[in-house]
């Protein structure tokens, strides 16, 4: 996103500090700034202070502190109905004893829409979401896959410019659930709505956002494109919370040309990219993607850094190969490989040299 897209955010927190008690901040000087029609993911832990930005933004939180700014107007002091916002829970929260049609009718009542523009919102909104033959059912009626489209429904049918989800698909299946992302993803997209979603579900958040911002101790940590999360992660956190990671402690030798060279701790040298150390003698985590670690020698530079590896056990997983090696003294080392037809099985108990390009092993903080 460019400078000037940052600069007239959609959604912008500004200085925002929140506190329960007046002693311990959970959000801690967040400052943030979504452009319209972004889809946004906030992404972290439990407690790590995601979902109470979520509230704030809702307005069923007080910031104790900064300003949120919704279209460039303060939103401190509007309460939540006002704000013109679309919300939707884990639990869906529908009305039992409404009907579908009636529970999607009640925010249009709400905010005095008439019964003829009522009825055709309504029906708009049950098509999108392919639910356009159940409005006389009640929500018991209706499976949790078919309870979450309504819900959807339900925060789309007034035609926010906004709308919030906190975690919307915990609680169905796998199968259902990576449908339902793909399907939220591609509505968002083609009706131009800003989304600002909440997970601590790390593929959720890859596979459906814009941008992810990854929480921690009440701060966001990094802020970036997925691919760039999790490719160019900026510390240990981050690598470690987005998808899988293989580290290993150890100390800078030398930083040249760009390159680290790292003394592991279990000893032998390794190649590395300095991220956020600067010089020898420092201590360092190193991390690389288990995709990224090569044992065919052909594919890395002559005088690239190798270590030994012991097979402790091979794992097939139908699309690809995931190796448990001890390298280090380190029995959690794992190499995923393509299921391609060329691909050497490697066999438990056989020693193999690994090493991988520089650019891909980072390292960060220890």
């Amino acid at each position: 996103m460019t400078d000037s897209a940052k600069d007239d955010g959609f959604v912008v927190f500004d200085h925002v500090q929140k506190s329960y008690d007046g002693e311990i901040l959970v959000v801690k000087d967040l400052n943030l700034s979504i452009g319209r029609g972004e889809f946004l993911t906030m992404l972290g832990p439990s407690g790590s202070g995601k979902t109470t930005c979520l509230m704030m933004l809702a307005g069923f939180e007080t910031a104790t502190h900064g300003d949120i700014r919704l279209g460039g107007k303060p939103i401190n002091n509007i309460p939540p109905h006002k704000r013109g916002i679309g919300m939707v829970f884990q639990n869906y929260a529908l009305f039992p004893h409404m009907t579908i049609a009636e529970n999607l009718s009640f925010p249009l009542e709400v905010r005095k829409i008439g019964k003829s523009d009522r009825e055709a919102k309504v029906k708009r909104a049950l098509d999108m979401v392919e639910m356009g033959d159940f409005g006389g059912r009640r929500p018991a009626q209706l499976s949790g896959g078919q309870q979450q489209r309504v819900a959807l429904a339900r925060a789309l049918v007034f035609e926010p410019e906004l709308v919030l989800m906190d975690e919307p698909l915990g609680a169905l299946d796998k199968q259902l659930r990576e449908k339902m992302q793909f399907e939220i993803t591609h509505l968002a997209h083609s009706l131009g709505i800003t989304v600002v979603y909440v997970t601590h579900d790390q593929t959720e958040a890859l596979t459906m956002s814009d941008r992810v911002a990854v929480f921690d101790d009440g701060r966001i940590q990094q802020i970036a494109p997925p691919d760039q999360l999790y490719e160019a992660p900026e510390n240990s956190f981050v690598a470690q919370f987005i998808g899988e990671n293989n580290t290993m402690e150890g100390t800078i030798e030398e930083i040249k040309n760009g390159v680290a060279l790292v003394k592991l701790d279990s000893g032998g040298m390794i190649d590395a990219k300095p991220i956020n150390v600067s010089k020898a003698g420092e201590r360092t985590r190193v991390s690389i993607r288990p995709e990224r670690v090569e044992y065919n020698r052909d594919r890395l530079s002559p005088d690239a850094h190798t270590l030994k590896a012991e097979v402790l056990e091979f794992i097939y997983m139908g699309d690809i190969f995931r190796t448990r090696l001890r390298v280090g003294g380190n029995d959690e080392f794992i190499v995923k490989t393509r299921n391609a037809p060329d691909q050497r099985r490697l066999t438990p108990g056989e020693t193999i040299e690994i090493g991988w390009m520089p650019d891909d092993c980072r390292a960060l903080d220890a």
